[in-house]
């Protein structure tokens, strides 16, 4: 079985880890690495998603922003706009390896 839909970092830290993924739908594979992006703004995100273009050259996509939950917990969501992906990142069923995020894709708020 192939895991799609992940993204693995290099460290716990999330905020300051690297990580190289993939994005499967219907449409595309998106291979996608997610590098730290330090910002005053609070409403910045976290790390900046890059693809590969074509000819292999480096294309920001998306962000990964964190967020608090209702109980203050913090949260990663990932968007990649143009796709109008959008996904929380949390744990596969059964896995605790906190390196490892699954992107949990849900439909776009009106």
């Amino acid at each position: 079985m192939t895991t799609t839909n992940y993204i693995q970092f290099d460290a716990d830290d999330l905020d300051a880890a690297k990580g190289k993924g993939l994005i499967s739908t219907i449409e595309r594979d998106l291979d996608i690495n997610a590098v730290p992006f330090n910002s005053d703004n609070e409403k910045a995100p976290t790390h900046r998603v890059y693809a590969k273009s074509p000819r292999g050259h480096d294309i920001e996509v998306g962000g990964i922003w964190k967020k608090k939950n209702a109980e203050g917990k913090p949260y990663y969501t990932l968007s990649i706009k143009r796709l109008s992906f959008n996904a929380n990142l949390g744990r596969f069923p059964g896995q605790d390896d906190p390196t490892l995020q699954a992107i949990i894709e849900w439909e776009p708020r009106d």
